[in-house]
């Protein structure tokens, strides 16, 4: 099993726009990125919804609409995708391919190179590595359907032509930041576990300022 640390350094405080930056990661990737001393945008479907990013600049729009997109990379030298769907145990999802289908394309006319995506435990390889209630019960009862659809936004995001690194974070929470965060791309043996969104948000911001796992599929766990 391997292990690697972030080796930050690839970038001084690059300028970011930040997708699902109202969710529960979201929130923290943009804390801690203006906390870096990082120029954040964060693109919100309402005014309402940017409440609480004070310090990002706030860029109202639907993650698929490519002229919002447009609006919200200029000036940028990264995204980060936190983009997220509820459970759906029945029907089928396809908002995370089409946004980030739309992104990666609004990115390449911007001339913006690196993406960071959190997708999850689950997707591509790391089926069946998540332990035994998630493998054989949350996961096919509530979330094929959302997985089926990561599935699709891992493989838009290889074709891009774009630096990416896919972000496969464990079983979230939300307790206090660990600090330590071990990233694994060899899951033999490995079942399980879970990480806060915390160490999440670090783990990701990482991403934007080191080419460590540049075109590679870290799972992350605290």
């Amino acid at each position: 099993m391997k292990d690697n640390q972030t080796q930050p350094g690839r970038l001084a405080r690059p300028r970011l726009l930040v997708l699902g930056a109202t969710g529960g990661t979201g929130r923290r990737i943009v804390a801690q990125a203006l906390a870096r001393g990082h120029e954040v945008a964060a693109l919100v479907r309402s005014p309402e919804k940017g409440a609480g990013l004070a310090g990002a600049r706030i860029v109202v729009g639907d993650a698929r609409d490519e002229a919002a997109l447009a609006r919200a990379l200029e000036g940028q030298d990264a995204v980060i995708s936190a983009l997220g769907t509820p459970a759906s145990p029945f029907r089928e999802v396809r908002f995370l391919s089409e946004a980030t289908r739309v992104l990666v394309k609004a990115m390449a006319t911007a001339g913006v190179p690196r993406l960071v995506a959190i997708t999850g435990i689950g997707a591509g390889d790391s089926r069946g590595h998540g332990g035994p209630l998630f493998d054989r019960v949350i996961f096919p009862l509530l979330l094929r359907h959302v997985y089926a659809d990561k599935n699709r936004q891992e493989a838009i995001v290889r074709a891009s032509g774009l630096d990416w690194v896919l972000v496969r974070p464990t079983i979230l929470n939300n307790k206090p930041a660990q600090g330590a965060v071990r990233a694994l791309d060899d899951l033999s043996g490995f079942h399980g576990g879970s990480i806060s969104r915390d160490d999440v948000a670090r783990f990701v911001l990482d991403q934007v300022e080191a080419d460590t796992w540049l075109g590679r599929t870290p799972l992350v766990m605290g």
